[in-house]
C-alpha cells in the first residue's frame, strides 16, 4: 500500500544558481535521482538546477550530495556548499561559522559571514584545482559549430573553459551540449565561455546534466584557474555570471582556490510524495 508523505523543503540560491534543498536527517529520501527529475521541472514541479541533500556526516560537520536537473549525482558544487552553510546556520544546526562539508570530492571548508544574526556570504575552500591539458592546434575540440580551444580543468569535477572575445555571441542552447557530450569528454563535462575584461570575467555557463544556468560556482573557479595559468589575470578575480558575481582568489601560498558569493534563501514550503 503507498502512502503519501509530506517534506519540507527550502528553495535557495547562490548568483542564480538554484536548488532545492532537504535535511535528511529529519526527511529521509529513498529515490532523490528520480525526484530531482520531477521537482526540478518548471511547471509542474518546484522548479530548480536540482536538488541537494543535506545530511550527517562522519569524517565532517556536514554532507552534501547533490543531483542536477536531469537525476545524475553531481561530484561538487560551489553554490550549492554556500547556500549548504546558510542553511545549517541559519535553521539552528550548528553555531559555528567554521565548517567542514563532505562532497564526492572530498571535504571542503566553509567561512560563514554573519550580519546579524544571518548568514549573508560563504567563503569556501574548493581545495586545490587540477590544471589538464590546453587543447589548441590539432587537439583543439571541433563540432558542426567550429573549432573549440579550451583549458581542461577540474575542480573536484570536469570544465572545460574557452575563451571568447565576445561571449555573449555564444548560442548556448546550441553549443553547450555537443560539447558537453563530445567524444573528447567520456564522463560528459561543464562548459564555460568566458571573456577577460580588465579585473573582472564575464562567463556563460552550460552544467553538465542541467543545461544553461545562471551560475556555477565551481566554473568560476575553473574559468578564474584557466585565466591565471593564462597570464590574463591576477590571482584574484571577480567573475560575473547571468546570475552574479563571484570572488575567486587562487592564492599562491597554499595553492588552494578560495570563493566568495552571496547565499540566499528564496522561500520554504512542503511537497507531497508517495
Amino acid at each position: 500500500m503507498n502512502m503519501e508523505r509530506t517534506i519540507a523543503f527550502t528553495k535557495m540560491e547562490g548568483a542564480g544558481n538554484d536548488y532545492i534543498y532537504v535535511d535528511t536527517a529529519r526527511f529521509p529520501i529513498d529515490n532523490p535521482e528520480a525526484l530531482a527529475v520531477c521537482w526540478s521541472r518548471p511547471h509542474t514541479g518546484i522548479g530548480s538546477d536540482g536538488l541537494v541533500l543535506i545530511g550527517p556526516s562522519e569524517v565532517a560537520d556536514f554532507r552534501m550530495r547533490i543531483f542536477n536537473a536531469d537525476g545524475s549525482e553531481a561530484r561538487m558544487c560551489g553554490n550549492a556548499s554556500r547556500c549548504i552553510g546558510k542553511y545549517v546556520y541559519d535553521h539552528g544546526l550548528t553555531r559555528k561559522t567554521d565548517l567542514t562539508l563532505e562532497t564526492l570530492s572530498g571535504i571542503r571548508r566553509l567561512r560563514l559571514h554573519v550580519e546579524n544574526g544571518t548568514v549573508r556570504r560563504v567563503t569556501v575552500d574548493m581545495g586545490r584545482p587540477e590544471v589538464g591539458d590546453l587543447l589548441t592546434g590539432d587537439a583543439a575540440v571541433s563540432t558542426s559549430f567550429g573549432r573549440y580551444e579550451g583549458r581542461i580543468v577540474s575542480m573536484g569535477n570536469p570544465h572545460f573553459v574557452i575563451f571568447t572575445p565576445a561571449v555573449a555571441l555564444v548560442d548556448l542552447a546550441a553549443e553547450g551540449p555537443l560539447l558537453e557530450r563530445h567524444e573528447r569528454f567520456p564522463g560528459r563535462t561543464n562548459v564555460e565561455f568566458a571573456q577577460v575584461d580588465g579585473d573582472v570575467i564575464r562567463m556563460r555557463v552550460w552544467e553538465r546534466g542541467s543545461g544553461p544556468t545562471l551560475a556555477c560556482g565551481t566554473g568560476a573557479c575553473a574559468t578564474a584557474v584557466a585565466a591565471i595559468a593564462a597570464g590574463l589575470c591576477d590571482r584574484q578575480i571577480t567573475v560575473r555570471m547571468d546570475g552574479g558575481p563571484l570572488t575567486i582568489e587562487w592564492r599562491a601560498d597554499d595553492g588552494h582556490v578560495y570563493m566568495t558569493g552571496e547565499a540566499r534563501t528564496v522561500y520554504e514550503g512542503t511537497i507531497h510524495i508517495i
